[in-house]
């Protein structure tokens, strides 16, 4: 019995072999052919079977051949899905616009804007390091949710979207933190800890991160009271309880809540005073 399936895994894969072997050999000669047609045929053929390098490297063989053809928009937009497939999405990008610019009224308008915008959000990068292509993939989607409302992309961009903008409040988040935890190292971290998570929850409304920001915004608040002079201290008990109002409103039963009432205790005595 193990014998009989030796053999059969043995065919398998002579079988295997035999037909990269013809495949690469077809490949090579379609490599030297000098009829566009069968490249762009084949081309086709070969991104069907998910062979993107394959294609693309015949399609770039024949672009040239078929410029200011009806084809070349073909072509164009099958090479930005080529790259797509093997998840170059920088270069895919560089496709699809360069569609947009020469057929911007093409038949695959929709495809290229989405993608455009897809390939950036795809190649955003973690919520710590530089954000330029986070912006190039808000900015390139919310054009197109604004040209097609309708397409059925639609739905896939407004929640890359949102994605998108957690992202960059994400990081206005860490960069609220870092100050927070400088606190009076070389000045008043504090209200900069205060103002980065301020202007995160006004240009990203709806964040995942609001709470976190809002609780920032309180505790900032609160340590300048802590740490201020006593012709302020008053002014500033008052500032950090109107936030903690806010913050419990907006957040009755958050995990901060009990921190927020031990603030408002605190900020009382100020008061009291």
């Amino acid at each position: 019995m193990r014998n009989t399936h030796n053999h059969i895994v043995r065919a398998v894969v002579a079988t295997a072999v035999v037909l990269l072997l013809v495949g690469c050999g077809e490949y090579q000669k379609l490599l030297k052919s000098k009829d566009p047609d069968e490249k762009y045929q084949a081309a086709l053929r070969y991104f069907n079977d998910r062979q993107y390098v394959r294609a693309q490297t015949l399609l770039d063989d024949v672009v040239v051949y078929y410029k200011g053809t009806e084809r070349s928009e073909d072509i164009i937009c099958y090479l930005a899905r080529c790259y797509m497939g093997n998840k170059d999405y920088a270069t895919a990008a560089e496709y699809y616009e360069a569609y947009t610019r020469n057929y911007p009224k093409g038949k695959y308008i929709v495809e290229a804007r989405y993608q455009i915008g897809h390939c950036y959000y795809m190649d955003a990068p973690d919520a710590r390091l530089d954000q330029d292509i986070t912006k190039k993939a808000i900015k390139w989607l919310t054009e197109f949710v604004e040209l097609f409302p309708d397409s059925p992309y639609a739905p896939d961009a407004y929640k890359q979207i949102d994605e998108m903008n957690d992202r960059l409040a994400q990081k206005e988040y860490y960069s609220a933190q870092l100050y927070y935890n400088l606190g009076t190292y070389l000045g008043n971290n504090y209200l900069s800890a205060e103002i980065v998570a301020k202007n995160a929850i006004k240009h990203y409304p709806g964040n995942s991160y609001t709470e976190e920001l809002s609780w920032i915004i309180l505790e900032s608040k609160y340590q300048q009271m802590v740490n201020s002079f006593e012709e302020k201290k008053a002014d500033r008990a008052r500032a950090t309880e109107d936030e903690y109002y806010n913050f419990i409103t907006d957040f009755p039963t958050s995990k901060h809540r009990q921190a927020a009432e031990k603030i408002k205790k605190d900020v009382d005595k100020v008061l009291r005073k």
